[in-house]
């Protein structure tokens, strides 16, 4: 990896809350990161998202979601497609999951299992400049705490 592409992973890496120390220095960074940690979404607030306009994509394994179920009303993008798929070009991603491509500014919200993954989803779609991105940190294990998951 050279170094430019370092650099662009170590910028992922602190934008998913994970990396060095001294990826929170003071200045826009930390602007994001904190403003991250603040776009934790409870169960309700998910819940009454979902009655609006917003895309909401679990980022767990496709064995995941065969095996358990999903989130009705969401869209499967396993994490490590995620970096790739968010930069696609819009037919081929309409193709691909189904969906209409998000664009930068439009409300999208992650989930996984536990909140994890979507912790790093959240900062690879800030790393790519999405403005309006959210997680539901609960997860898949908080929803069916409160309703049963739908079958694929």
């Amino acid at each position: 990896m050279g170094l430019g592409g370092w650099w662009r992973a170590a910028r992922v890496l602190r934008a998913a809350g994970g990396g060095w120390s001294r990826a929170a220095a003071p200045g826009r960074t930390c602007r994001s990161l904190c403003a991250a940690a603040e776009q934790n979404l409870s169960y309700q607030e998910l819940k009454d998202l979902k009655k609006a306009n917003v895309l909401h994509v679990d980022v767990r394994e496709r064995w995941e979601i065969d095996r358990f179920g999903k989130i009705p009303e969401s869209i499967n993008i396993p994490l490590g497609e995620l970096m790739e798929a968010l930069q696609m070009d819009p037919t081929e991603f309409k193709e691909q999951y189904n969906q209409k491509m998000p664009s930068k500014s439009d409300p999208v919200v992650f989930s996984c299992l536990a909140g994890t993954r979507s912790k790093q989803a959240l900062g690879f779609a800030m790393s790519l400049g999405f403005s309006r991105v959210q997680q539901y940190a609960g997860g898949f294990d908080d929803w069916v705490k409160h309703e049963p998951p739908e079958k694929k």
